[in-house]
Order: structure tokens, then C-alpha cells, then sequence
């Protein structure tokens, strides 16, 4: 494997609600604010599988300032435009309310196509944030991929943001885990000895008609198939740029660890990937409200003490990026005040209201914009 320095660039992608101030129900209205902000944002602007979102993408991003300032403007320019006409946008991982069976498959090839094939699955809505770190050797990225597998837990219980679904309030933090679960390739990739053993593994999906392109395998971390990237792909969307960009540092962080790791010859645990799944589930579960799982050590902690085990692990890293005070501050704020699950609930409660937390997303959205 090369030893070449890696860039770890970063880009990020939002998926967005788009919102009837009106009835605070998810909107099929995609087609009448896509056309305005494909001229004004060009491509960074994309429909996505339900008319009723809208997915904004930055360009290649250097420093979590730059990229700040492109998520900054992507939401606004979303934002607005859609205020336009007379539409909100709404950033979290599920709607409160809205029904699945309300919803419309944007008319594409390409997204028809997944629902002649998913059914029922492709019509729920969920919305999730990805993030892309550069890694120009695809066999080094396959490496930093098995290693970041036992933290994928801490990162969904901080970006948890789905509480609610269809009128319900779940007992999870991120509901949009367990229905894109039901996904035949989401969930945690399966350690690989070897970039060989990956593209095996791919061929056989396509060879099978499973999928019929890499690119549909959805793993929660993943090389991406289309750029040297590893994406991942774990995370609910964030209520505020703040936790989008604490989010995103803290990743590049993580990755640029684990390639150090790899790159002096430090030993990997190969984690089954049954346990990781188990972890997964009780951090969608519970977020950073209870217990964490350590699937190296195999104990369970106060998600406080995993979260911090974490910084601890990638402070030098988050350092040398100049990122150490803004993500580790973002936070300590964040373990104080609760993810945006928590925040969601906290919203109903006030008046036992879904349509006070569909406003309260809408606000908490706009934050910093």
C-alpha cells in the first residue's frame, strides 16, 4: 500500500424536509423549488427518492471553516427559496407525523426503479447525512474502514435525530436507524482482509442481479464508489450547522487516526460484525441517554465515558487539523444539552404537540443561516 500523505479532504451531503407551514406535514413539492435552486446552486442542489426532500451537497472542502461556510449557504439558499414559495425546510432524520403512504417517488428512472424493486421501503422518508473524507488509496481507505467499525455507535448516538414517527413517539433516538435497517445492504460493513476480498464481494452482489451497480451498497461506512473517499453514512441529518460541522470534524479526525494507525502497523481488532449491529441498535435506541457498548472491550459505559474515550483517541489528530476547540467544545455542549432526539422530545413535551417540534426543527434548522 502507498504511503503517500492523504488529503482528507472532506464533503458533506444534507437530505432536507420540505414542509407545509400550513399543516407542518412533509410536502411533495421538490419540482417547484428544485428548477430555482439548480440555477442559482447548480448541481450541489439534487432531488432525492421522495418528493418531499431535497439533498444539498458542498464541494470539495479543505477546512471545517470552508466547509462551515458552504453548509451555511447551502441551507440558505434552501431555506429561501423555499420560503418563496411558502414552504419550509426542516432538518431531522424523521417527519413527526407525516405517513409514508402520503408520499410521492420523485420521477426518475433511476428512483423508480428502487421503488418497483423496495416497495413499501423506498415510500417511508427518513433523511440522513453523509460524510466524505479523502483517501486517494482505496486499499488504505478498505483498512481505515475496518477500523472506525467499533466507533460507528458513539457517532449515531451524537447525530441522533429521529424520535418520532408517523404520530408516535418510538423510544428511540433514531428511528430512522431501524427503518433503513430493513435496507438489504445498510447496516455496518463486515471487516475485509483485503480490497480483493471487497471487490469479491461487490462482483457477486452485481453478478447476482442484488444490486446492479457498488454504488448501491448502502453500509454505514463505505469506499465510496464514485470518488477516493471513505463515506460515511451512519448519521440522522443534524438539527444545526454547529452539529453538522462538530459531526464532520470529529470523522475527519477519526480517519485520519485510523490511517495513522495503519500506517506505523498497529494491530486491528477484527469485531464481528453481529456485536457491532447489536451496539448500532442500543445507540439508536438510547443515544447518549444511557449506555454505550465498547465492542473492543466488550463492556457497556455511560455514553459520556465512550464519547470522551473517542475525543481522547482522535485529540491529536483533531489538533493537528486546528479543529481540537471547536469540535471537542461543540461537544462537551452537546453531552450537557442533550442530541437532537432529546431535544425533539423536549419540544412535545411543552405542550404534548407534534406540530410545536415540526417548528421547533424549522427553527433549530435556520440556526446560524
Amino acid at each position: 500500500m502507498s504511503s503517500r500523505p492523504a488529503p482528507f479532504t472532506i464533503g458533506i451531503e444534507e437530505e432536507y424536509q420540505i414542509i407545509d407551514p400550513v399543516t407542518r406535514e412533509l410536502s411533495s413539492a421538490a419540482n417547484s423549488i428544485l428548477p430555482i435552486l439548480q440555477r442559482t446552486s447548480g448541481d450541489n442542489i439534487q432531488p432525492e427518492l421522495n418528493l418531499s426532500q431535497v439533498e444539498a451537497i458542498t464541494p470539495v472542502c479543505h477546512s471545517l471553516a470552508e466547509a462551515r461556510r458552504e453548509v451555511v449557504q447551502m441551507r440558505r439558499a434552501v431555506i429561501h427559496t423555499a420560503g418563496q414559495n411558502r414552504l419550509c425546510i426542516a432538518a431531522a432524520g424523521t417527519h413527526p407525523f407525516s405517513h409514508w403512504k402520503d408520499q410521492d417517488i420523485t420521477p426518475k428512472p433511476r428512483y423508480q426503479q428502487l421503488a418497483d424493486e423496495y416497495c413499501q421501503l423506498a415510500f417511508e422518508p427518513i433523511f440522513g447525512f453523509h460524510i466524505h473524507v479523502g483517501l486517494e488509496d482505496r486499499a488504505i481507505a478498505l483498512q481505515v474502514m475496518n477500523r472506525v467499525r467499533p466507533w460507528l455507535g458513539v457517532l449515531l448516538a451524537l447525530s441522533a435525530n429521529s424520535p418520532f414517527w408517523q404520530g408516535e413517539m418510538t423510544g428511540y433516538d433514531s428511528y430512522r436507524t431501524l427503518l433503513w435497517s430493513q435496507w438489504p445492504s445498510s447496516g455496518p460493513p463486515p471487516f475485509f482482509d483485503s480490497l480483493e476480498e471487497f471487490n469479491a464481494l461487490a462482483q457477486s452482489l452485481v453478478k447476482t442481479g442484488l444490486i446492479n451497480d457498488p454504488a448501491r451498497i448502502y453500509w454505514d461506512v463505505r469506499p465510496s464508489a464514485r470518488f477516493k473517499t471513505i463515506e460515511f453514512r451512519v448519521s440522522d441529518v443534524c438539527l444545526t450547522v454547529d452539529e453538522t460541522i462538530m459531526m464532520t470534524g470529529l470523522i475527519r479526525g477519526l480517519v485520519r487516526t485510523c490511517y495513522e494507525q495503519e500506517m506505523r502497523g498497529e494491530p486491528v481488532v477484527a469485531v464481528r460484525n453481529e456485536l457491532i449491529r447489536f451496539a448500532q441498535w442500543n445507540a439508536a435506541r438510547y443515544g447518549l441517554s444511557h449506555e454505550l457498548i465498547d465492542v473492543i472491550e466488550q463492556q457497556r459505559y455511560p455514553a459520556a465515558t465512550l464519547v470522551e474515550q473517542l475525543l481522547r483517541l482522535v485529540q491529536p489528530a483533531l489538533e493537528a487539523e486546528g479543529d481540537w476547540d471547536k469540535v471537542s467544545s461543540q461537544i462537551y455542549h452537546m453531552l450537557q444539552r442533550g442530541n437532537g432526539a432529546s431535544r425533539q422530545r423536549d419540544a412535545y413535551r411543552q405542550r404534548s404537540c407534534l406540530k410545536d417540534v415540526v417548528d421547533f426543527i424549522i427553527t433549530e434548522t435556520r440556526k446560524g443561516v
